[in-house]
């Protein structure tokens, strides 16, 4: 086994030596969307937290440069969407900027209290934003789960090394 040492910086690691740290770390890969009144938008995300089990607590991170921050920081509440494994085209669509995301061929609706959500999906939570925390050039968003729907016959869609994967 080959262990890398990184010196430190006054402001901590470099910013690529972090992403090839967290690279190697896997993640379950979700796509949170959301809409404060101006249209869905939506974004693929692998730093959903389960945070508290009461009151049930989730928290993800969103970058203050994405073009979906300014909904979600104006939104009462998300939709975050647990792809499956064979939904790969879906996260790289809401990974790409500059697109409709919420254009054919992606499915999607309308939940009663008017989120977004994807047809399709492993699972969701809706979610009611309880509070965002700034974190350098991110936001971590804390909402409480208020409804939940999932599908125990799917496989999870998983993100390593730069690679979407399955169990």
């Amino acid at each position: 086994m080959t262990v890398t040492v990184s010196s430190h910086l006054a402001s901590g690691i470099a910013p690529e030596r972090f992403k090839k740290v967290f690279r190697r770390y896997p993640a379950g890969v979700v796509v949170v969307t959301a809409d404060a009144g101006r249209g869905p938008v939506g974004f693929t995300a692998t730093s959903l937290t389960s945070l508290s089990l009461s009151p049930p607590l989730v928290s993800f991170g969103i970058a203050l440069t994405g073009s979906s921050w300014p909904t979600i920081e104006r939104a009462s509440s998300a939709v975050v969407n647990f792809l499956g494994a064979e939904q790969e085209p879906l996260a790289r669509t809401f990974a790409t900027s500059g697109i409709d995301r919420f254009a054919a061929p992606t499915a999607w609706r309308r939940l009663p209290e008017g989120e977004p959500v994807l047809d399709g999906v492993a699972g969701w939570l809706r979610l009611s934003i309880q509070q965002i925390v700034p974190a350098g050039d991110h936001r971590i968003v804390v909402g409480r789960v208020e409804e939940a729907a999932h599908d125990d016959g799917r496989r999870p869609l998983l993100f390593h090394d730069g690679r979407y994967l399955a169990l």
